[in-house]
C-alpha cells in the first residue's frame, strides 16, 4: 500500500471519528449526558463482545439492553442508525479519494482502462463507431419496499458528505472552523430530523424521490460524462477522422417508477400520467435553467466575430428588440430558443410558467430542439468559438440527445395472470360463448391469433366491464397519449411478469390492439406494434422454458414483420430475485447462464438482435454485487454492446446521491459493456466450457435440492422465517407503496423475493445468498483421495478461468464476511418452538460451516476478501458497531411480539431496520 493510499484511510478513521464525535455533542446537547453515557456503554459493550464473544459480556449486554426505558431505546436505536449514515458517507469520500489516487492507473472496471485496451488492440474507427451505433447502456430505476431512506435525510447526508469533502482543501484556521460549524449544524439538523416516515409512501412519493437522483446527478454527469468520452475518442481517432465523430446517445435512463403495476394496486394510468409529467417538468426546468446561463455567457459581438447565415435567421424567432443586444446574435438567438422552450413546457407539461400563451412556437420534439442549438454549435466552430462549445454548450446538447422531453424511458410491467383476466372478460362481454380462462395453450393461442387478424376491436364504450378492465385498457390509452406527446422513447417496453407460455405474449399483442397501439391485422407485411412486448422469465421453471417459448415466437406467422417494425429487436427480462428464492443461489445463477446462452443462439439463428434485460437487486441473492465483474460474468455474446438493468432499493441512494461516486458507477458499467463485448473474458475452449459447464450442472443439482429441502419441504420452515426475522414488522415499515406479499398468507411462494431478501439480511444470515453451495462443494468432492484432488484442482481452475465461477466464488466471499451466526443465534431465539428452532437454525448452521470449509478450499484462505483488503476492512470496522443494532432489534422484537403496545417500541423496531440497512449496504 501507497504512502498517500495510507494517509487516506488514516484520513477515513480520522473522520468517522470526527463525525462520531460531532453526533455525540448533539445527542448530549439535546438528550443529555446520562442518554449518551448510555449509548456510549453499549456500543463499548457490544465492540467487546463482537471481538471476545463471551458468555459474560454476553450475559451484561443482554442486561443493558433489558434495562433501557423506551425513549432510552429509542435514543440508542437512532444513534447507532445515523452513525452508520456517517460512516458511509465518509466511506464514500474514502473511495473517492482512492479513485482519484489511481486515475492514472488504470484498472479493468474503469472506462480509461476499456479505452486504452481499444488503443491497444488497434481497433479500427469503424469497429468503435459500429459498437456505439447499436449500443444501448440503460440503468432503470425502480421503487422497491426495501427504499428506505427519507429524502429528507438524502438531502442533509449530501451536504454532509460536500462539507467533508471540503475540509481536505481548507487551509486556514477561520475556514476549518466556518466549516466545522456547518457539519456541526448539519449533524444537529440530521438528529433532530425523523428518519423514517408517518405514513405509508404513494407512488407520487416515489416518482418525486427518484426524481432528485436526476437533480442532483444523472442531469449533470450524463452528458458531462458523454461529452468527454467523445472528445476522446475524436483525440484517438483524429488522423482517421475527417470530421469530428458524434457519439450517439446510447446511454438512456429508464424507470419503473409509475409504470409497474405488478402487485401494486395503487400504479395505474393516472400514476402513469403523473410519473411523465414530473419528468418531463424536471427535464424542462433543466434545460431552461441552462439556456439562461448559456443566453448570459454567449455575449459574443458580432462587430469582433461572424455568425453563419443560419444563426442570424435564429435570431428573427427572438422578439428580443433591446438596443443593447443587436450585435449579440447568439445571445438573440438563445433568447428565442428559450421562449420556444418555455411554451413547450408550458404546453405539455402541468407547470405554469408566466408567459403569455401562443406568443412563440412551442418545439415539436427533442430532436427539433437539438436542430436549432446544433446551429449554434455549428457556427461556433466555423467562426473560432469551438472553445465556448464544451463548458456548457456541448453538455447541453448531450442532455437533450439522451433525455429528450421524457427524461426517462417508463417500463409498463403487468403480471400475465392480470392480462389473462381481462382478455377472458373481453371475450365474454364480446359474447362469446367460451371461458378463456379455461382453453388449453393450444387452444388459447388459436383464439388470440384469430382475434388479431380481425380488424374490429372487442373493447365496446357501449358495454359494462369490471374495474379491472378499465383500469387495464386505461393504463395503455395513457401510454399511446404518452407517445404521441413525449416521442416513442417515452414507453417502449411492457414487460410481463410471470411469463411461463407463448400466449402470455400474444395477450400483451391484443390488449395493445384495443387501444390503438397495435395497427394492422396480424401476419400483414404493414403491421405496427408500438410496445416492445419484453417477457419476464422468473422461476427456475420458467428459466428453463424460456428458449422453447421464445422459439415458439419467432415461429408465429407474422412476427418477422412485427419484429422488422421494431427495429428487428427483442427484449427479455431475466428475474434474478424470483429464481434465488425458488431454487437457490447457485441454481438461480447457474440457470440463468443456461438460459442466456440458448436464448443467444435462437436469436442468432434467427438474425434478430437480443437484448437482455437484468432484473437485479442490490443484494447477492437477487443478483447484486459488483457491477463490472457480474457483466464480465456473463455468458460470451449474450451482452453485445446492450444491456439493461434495474437499479433497487438501497443501491439507488449508495450509487447516485452523490455526483462524483455517481459518475463512477456510470463509468464502470459503461466500461464492462465495452469489455464484455469487444474484449470478452469467458473466451474458454469449447472442450474446457464444456466439461466446466458439467461441474456447475452437478453442483447445482445438489445445492437446489439442499436450498429446497429447507425452505420448502421442511415442516414448519415458514413459522421459524416469520418468527426469526423482522418479516411481520418490514411489512409495517412505511418504505414503499408496494405491499410485502402478493397474498395474505404465511406462505413462502407468496412472499415477494425482496422482502425475502432483506429480512435474512436484517438477522444477518443472508441466507439467499450462501446457502446451498456448502453441501453442493462437498458432495462433490466426497470421493475417493486421489478423485478429490483432482477435482480439487477442476474447481481452482473453473475459479481461475471461468468469469461466472469466479464472480461466483467472490460474491460468498463478500456475504459471508457479513454473515454472523452469533447474532443470528440471537434472532433464532424468537422462534417459540425449541424443536423447531434447533433443528432449522442447526440445518442452516451445518450449511455454513460447509460453505465456509469449501471456500477455505478454494480460495487457499481461512480470512474472508483476503483479495479485497478495503472492503474486508470496511466490514471489519463497520460490524462491531451494526452489532448493537441487532442486539437492540431482537429485544424489542421479544417485546413487541409479547404485546406491550408502546408506540416507542415500534418506532424502536423500525429504526433499527433502518439502520442494519445502512450498515449493510446492499440489501434491497
Amino acid at each position: 500500500m501507497g504512502l498517500a493510499s495510507t494517509e487516506h484511510e488514516e484520513a477515513l478513521k480520522q473522520n468517522i471519528r470526527y463525525l462520531g464525535r460531532i453526533l455525540g455533542e448533539a445527542i448530549t446537547a439535546k438528550d443529555g449526558k446520562s442518554t449518551f453515557d448510555v449509548i456510549e456503554n453499549i456500543r463499548k459493550t457490544a465492540v467487546k463482545f463482537h471481538r471476545d464473544q463471551d458468555q459474560e459480556t454476553s450475559l451484561l449486554l443482554e442486561q443493558l439492553l433489558k434495562q433501557l426505558t423506551p425513549d432510552q431505546t429509542v435514543s440508542v436505536v437512532r444513534a447507532f442508525s445515523y452513525f452508520k449514515h456517517l460512516v458511509n458517507i465518509a466511506e464514500d469520500l474514502y473511495a473517492h479519494h482512492q479513485t482519484r489516487l489511481n486515475e492514472d492507473n488504470h484498472a479493468p472496471g474503469m472506462l480509461a482502462h476499456s479505452l486504452e485496451q481499444i488503443v491497444e488492440k488497434n481497433l479500427a474507427f469503424k469497429d468503435i463507431e459500429a459498437f456505439f451505433r447499436t449500443a444501448l447502456i440503460s440503468p432503470v430505476l425502480t421503487a422497491h419496499p426495501t427504499e428506505v431512506q427519507r429524502k429528507s435525510i438524502l438531502d442533509i447526508e449530501r451536504s454532509l458528505s460536500s462539507l467533508l469533502a471540503d475540509r481536505t482543501l481548507l487551509v486556514s484556521k477561520k475556514e476549518l472552523e466556518r466549516n466545522h460549524l456547518m457539519i456541526q449544524g448539519a449533524i444537529t439538523a440530521l438528529w433532530q430530523t425523523r428518519i423514517l416516515r408517518f405514513s405509508k409512501l404513494t407512488v407520487s412519493n416515489e416518482i418525486e424521490n427518484a426524481l432528485s437522483y436526476y437533480q442532483t446527478t444523472f442531469l449533470e454527469v450524463i452528458p458531462e460524462l458523454l461529452q468527454d468520452l467523445e472528445r476522446e475518442f475524436n483525440k484517438q481517432y483524429a488522423h482517421e477522422l475527417q470530421e469530428d465523430f458524434q457519439l450517439p446517445g446510447f446511454l438512456q435512463m429508464g424507470s419503473w417508477i409509475g409504470g409497474d403495476r405488478d402487485g401494486n394496486p395503487f400504479v395505474n394510468g393516472t400514476t402513469l400520467a403523473l410519473a411523465i409529467d414530473q419528468q418531463a417538468i424536471t427535464v424542462f426546468n433543466y434545460y431552461l435553467k441552462e439556456m439562461d446561463a448559456l443566453r448570459r455567457e454567449l455575449s459574443l459581438s458580432t462587430r469582433l466575430v461572424e455568425v453563419t447565415p443560419e444563426v442570424l435567421e435564429l435570431t428573427h424567432a427572438s422578439h428580443d428588440k433591446s438596443p443593447h443586444r443587436q450585435d449579440e446574435s447568439y445571445r438573440l438567438a438563445l433568447n428565442g430558443i428559450y421562449m420556444r422552450l418555455a411554451e413547450t413546457s408550458r404546453q405539455i407539461t402541468s407547470q405554469e410558467n408566466t408567459f403569455v400563451a401562443g406568443e412563440y412556437k412551442a418545439y415539436a420534439s427533442a430532436e427539433e430542439l437539438l436542430g436549432d442549438l446544433n446551429i449554434i454549435v455549428d457556427s461556433l466552430k466555423q467562426k473560432h468559438g469551438a472553445a465556448l462549445i464544451y463548458p456548457r454548450l456541448g453538455k447541453l446538447t448531450k442532455a437533450i440527445e439522451t433525455f429528450g422531453f421524457h427524461l426517462a424511458t417508463i417500463d409498463i410491467r403487468q403480471s400475465s395472470d392480470v392480462h389473462e383476466a381481462v382478455i377472458r372478460e373481453l371475450f365474454l362481454k364480446a359474447g362469446y360463448d367460451f371461458n378463456y380462462a379455461e382453453l388449453d395453450e393450444e387452444e388459447k393461442i388459436k383464439t388470440l391469433l384469430d382475434e388479431l387478424k380481425q380488424p374490429r376491436l372487442l373493447f365496446s364504450p357501449f358495454q359494462q366491464y369490471s374495474e379491472l378492465v378499465h383500469s387495464e385498457i386505461e393504463v395503455l390509452n395513457t401510454a399511446r397519449d404518452i407517445r404521441k406527446i413525449f416521442g416513442e422513447r417515452a414507453i417502449r417496453q411492457y414487460i410481463i411478469s410471470h411469463t411461463e407460455t407463448l400466449s402470455d405474449l400474444l395477450e400483451v399483442a391484443l390488449l395493445q390492439k384495443e387501444a390503438g397501439l397495435l395497427r394492422g391485422v396480424w401476419g400483414s407485411q404493414k403491421i405496427q406494434m408500438d410496445l416492445n412486448i419484453a417477457p419476464l422469465f422468473e422461476t427456475i421453471a420458467d428459466l428453463r422454458h424460456a428458449p422453447m417459448i421464445m422459439g415458439q415466437w419467432l415461429s408465429l406467422l407474422g412476427i418477422r414483420h412485427v419484429l422488422r417494425n421494431q427495429g428487428n429487436e427483442q427484449e427479455i427480462m431475466l428475474g434474478y430475485s424470483d429464481s434465488n428464492k425458488d431454487g437457490g443461489f447457485l441454481t438461480s445463477n447457474w440457470e440463468l447462464y443456461k438460459a442466456e446462452i440458448s436464448l443467444v443462439e435462437l436469436f442468432n439463428q434467427a438474425k434478430i438482435r437480443l437484448r437482455l434485460f437484468h432484473g437485479r437487486g442490490g443484494s447477492v441473492g437477487r443478483g447484486g454485487g459488483p457491477t463490472y465483474e457480474a457483466i464480465m460474468g456473463q455468458p460470451h455474446g449474450t451482452v453485445d454492446g446492450q444491456i439493461r438493468l434495474t437499479e433497487q432499493g438501497e443501491i439507488i441512494a449508495n450509487k447516485y446521491s452523490d455526483p462524483k461516486v455517481g459518475r463512477q458507477h456510470l463509468e464502470t458499467l459503461i466500461a464492462a459493456t465495452i469489455d464484455a463485448t469487444l474484449f470478452p473474458q469467458d473466451e474458454l475452449v469449447t472442450k474446457k466450457r464444456r466439461s466446466f459447464e458439467a461441474v456447475m450442472e452437478d453442483l447445482s443439482t445438489t445445492a437446489m435440492t439442499t436450498y429446497r429441502s429447507l425452505v420448502y419441504e421442511t415442516p414448519g420452515f415458514a413459522d421459524y422465517f416469520f418468527s426469526a426475522t423482522p418479516i411481520s414488522e418490514i411489512a409495517e415499515l412505511n418504505i414503499g407503496s408496494r405491499p410485502a406479499a402478493r397474498k395474505s398468507t404465511r406462505r413462502i411462494e407468496d412472499l415477494r423475493a425482496i422482502p425475502w431478501g432483506f429480512s435474512w439480511g436484517q438477522c444477518r444470515l443472508l441466507l439467499p445468498g450462501w446457502f446451498g453451495l456448502g453441501s453442493a462443494i462437498h458432495q462433490y468432492l466426497d470421493v475417493d483421495e486421489k478423485a478429490r484432488q483432482s477435482r480439487t484442482q477442476v474447481l481452482r481452475e473453473m475459479l481461475d478461468e471461468w468469469p461466472l465461477f469466479k464472480t461466483l466464488i467472490a460474491n460468498v466471499d463478500m456475504v459471508l464476511a457479513k454473515t454472523d451466526l452469533v447474532v443470528a443465534r440471537r434472532y433464532a431465539q424468537l422462534v417459540e418452538d425449541e424443536v423447531l428452532r434447533d433443528e432449522i437454525f442447526s440445518s442452516i448452521e451445518h450449511e455454513y460451516w460447509l460453505t465456509t470449509q469449501a471456500l477455505n478450499l478454494l480460495l487457499s484462505s481461512e480470512v474472508r476478501l483476503c483479495n479485497n483488503p478495503t472492503l474486508a476492512n470496511s466490514i471489519r470496522n463497520r460490524l462491531p458497531y451494526l452489532d448493537p443494532l441487532n442486539h437492540l432489534q431482537v429485544e424489542l422484537i421479544k417485546r413487541y411480539r409479547a404485546g406491550e403496545t408502546d408506540e416507542r417500541l415500534k418506532l424502536g423496531i423500525h429504526l433499527s431496520i433502518n439502520g442494519i440497512a445502512a450498515g449493510l449496504r446492499n440489501t434491497g
